[in-house]
């Protein structure tokens, strides 16, 4: 387990994402950006630690139907709360038709893969909102969220990283820790057999294809980001809409 999960007893994939060296020999603040999935679970007593993180500032990148689910816990230190739904049209469809067992690793594979270009491709103004949030956030830390963690959240995060001017690599290398975050046999197995019984495929890697992530997944939304930004850098200030000033401002306040 890498040291910046918090086991926190209920967090699913919950994670300081600072601490990165930068291109220009900076690092990325250490106990200012987190990410997690759904913060339903966790116990009163991880209610209290999760309050000692200070973060003031929570990012939930769920639909409706996902947060009646699971809803955040009412926290005493009142964090400001933004809720900016995403949801890919393949995750809606897979969704409506519940896990198809009969799918090959690959079609698994390919299936992820699109949702990712999707996430770049279809909700760049959803991410602008989530940046434009964290200009605006005077003081404490920030945490983006969805269900896992991994998707929406994980290219939410890698966004940020870029913006921050953490390498390529390192960026990719954050965004593999989920798998090792998400406890397969204590989280991942029984959430899946809970929700689709007999149908789940009795096979890790096809089950964590689905639950897990893969480079290929987060190159995808590169792909599709080149197609039409040419590189990360026009993206994140052509789409997402962070010109220079805005940059400086971020990374004035997440960098040391």
């Amino acid at each position: 387990m890498d040291e910046r999960t918090l086991m926190l007893p209920g967090a699913v994939n919950l994670r300081d994402f600072g601490g990165y060296a930068t291109e220009d020999g900076r690092a990325v603040r250490r106990h200012h950006l987190y990410r997690s999935g759904a913060l339903a679970h966790l116990s009163e007593e991880a209610q209290h630690a999760f309050a000692d993180l200070g973060i003031t500032l929570i990012c939930d990148l769920r639909r409706e139907e996902e947060k009646e689910e699971e809803p955040t816990p009412i926290f005493k230190h009142s964090p400001r709360q933004l809720e900016i739904p995403i949801f890919p049209g393949s995750a809606l469809r897979m969704s409506d038709q519940g896990e198809p067992a009969e799918l090959t690793l690959a079609e698994r594979i390919e299936f992820m893969v699109t949702i990712n270009r999707e996430l770049a491709r279809d909700h760049a103004e959803d991410y602008a909102r989530m940046f434009e949030a964290v200009l605006e956030q005077d003081e404490g830390g920030f945490l983006v969220h969805c269900s896992a963690g991994k998707d929406r959240t994980g290219f939410a995060c890698a966004l940020i990283l870029h913006a921050l001017g953490v390498p390529e690599q390192t960026v990719l290398e954050d965004y593999l820790l989920t798998n090792s975050a998400l406890d397969f046999e204590g989280y991942v197995l029984p959430r899946l057999m809970a929700r689709y019984g007999h149908e789940v495929v009795p096979d890790r890697e096809a089950i964590m294809a689905l639950a897990g992530v893969r480079p290929e997944y987060l190159r995808g939304a590169y792909e599709a980001i080149e197609a039409e930004f040419e590189g990360v850098e026009h993206y994140i200030e052509d789409a997402i809409g962070l010109d220079a000033g805005k940059r400086d401002i971020l990374r004035a306040r997440l960098l040391d």
